[in-house]
């Protein structure tokens, strides 16, 4: 016999335990007894032995001992029960209530069978709190030698709180299995997202009086604030033909080009021509980098400013704003075209952009019904 643990040890609604779990999640006054035929030592939750006493609150004694073998029943212990038992980690620890203090157990990762004696129970259940100084009420003696695994059993019954519990845990349901709690967690963790998702998605209507801007148009470079400017026309936007979307896309690229004063250069000309004909557009177009180059090479631009399109800035170059109109414009996607391309024109003409947005809608009347 190898003796692991003798004092007292302080309980609160009368309770400690023996620890060595992988889920810091149990409710112990149901799933560790859940399934069982005794209610004294819950063992249904895998690494946990939940042990009760007759005690509510104060000091009690504890032995834990390791045996190699069953060792006959004291005939001084009023209530004993068994149960199996296996360490889930190499820890295991003699816990107070809510791990006020705790004890290493040297226990090996083996099947053990365990059993829980009690004598007092009844005694300390009246008596109900022992303070410091008053004589002892109960006492415990917990004693594991290795077994293969076997059902619970009362072995012997005697005290009036014993009874209840064993007849309070025989009403409870098995708990989840390991699997079953991760399934459960994950089906939390899966509904709290789903909710944030559905609230993320009531206040976006809210934001837009009711008429969300669709996916496509979210994906699109300057898609939100255009939404924001006119919800109305960027609607109706979404709504056109491929086609029109196309056109409205070399439309608007043509007027951003003009009103930058883009649209007679030699090297710009023939791009917005290449836009009408459905064809690519000619370098330096095709390069970001060189078309800015060029653009900054040219001594027949002429640069002009504006106030930005919100009033957040004084100073916006029209011709840096109008060329990638000219690039979006001849993007695969006819939506994406048509917006990005209107973006960059609001940009090129800043505060003016209801000038725009009006033109627009004269030269495509399906864009005001």
């Amino acid at each position: 016999m190898t003796l692991l643990f003798r004092g007292e040890l302080h309980v609160h609604y009368g309770q400690f335990s023996v620890e060595s779990r992988t889920d810091g999640f149990f409710d112990g006054l149901t799933d560790a007894r859940g399934g069982q035929s005794n209610g004294l030592c819950g063992a249904a939750v895998p690494g946990l032995l939940f042990l009760t006493t007759g005690l509510h609150t104060g000091n009690v004694e504890v032995t834990v001992e390791v045996l190699d073998a069953p060792p006959p029943v004291g005939p001084d212990w009023e209530d004993v029960v068994e149960v199996s038992f296996r360490p889930a980690t190499a820890t295991v620890r003699l816990v107070q209530w809510t791990a006020e203090a705790s004890w290493p157990l040297d226990l090996a990762p083996v099947s053990y069978r365990v059993r829980y004696c009690a004598s007092g129970m009844d005694r300390a259940r009246e008596r109900d709190t022992r303070l410091d100084g008053e004589p002892l009420l109960d006492r415990y003696l917990l004693q594991l030698w290795p077994a293969p695994p076997a059902a619970d059993a009362v072995v012997r019954q005697t005290s009036a709180i014993a009874a209840y519990w064993h007849d309070h845990a025989r009403t409870l349901p098995p708990p989840p299995t390991p699997e079953q709690r991760e399934a459960a967690r994950r089906q939390e963790r899966l509904a709290r997202e789903r909710a944030l998702r559905e609230a993320a998605w009531a206040a976006e209507v809210r934001r837009w009086g009711g008429r969300p801007p669709g996916e496509r148009l979210r994906r699109v470079n300057g898609g939100l604030v255009l939404a924001a400017l006119d919800r109305d026309l960027t609607e109706a936007i979404e709504q056109l033909d491929e086609t029109t979307q196309r056109a409205v896309a070399v439309w608007v690229a043509r007027r951003a080009c003009a009103e930058a004063g883009l649209d007679g250069l030699d090297w710009v000309a023939p791009a917005l021509a290449a836009l009408g004909e459905g064809t690519a557009v000619p370098p330096p177009f095709d390069d970001h980098v060189a078309l800015f180059d060029r653009l900054g090479g040219n001594a027949r631009v002429v640069y002009t400013t504006v106030s930005s399109y919100d009033g957040r800035h004084a100073r916006v170059s029209q011709q840096h704003a109008a060329l990638p109109a000219v690039c979006s414009a001849a993007a695969a996607d006819p939506l994406a075209a048509a917006a990005e391309t209107l973006f960059h024109a609001t940009v090129t003409v800043g505060g003016g952009y209801p000038r725009l947005f009006a033109a627009l809608r004269q030269a495509f009347p399906a864009l005001s019904r």
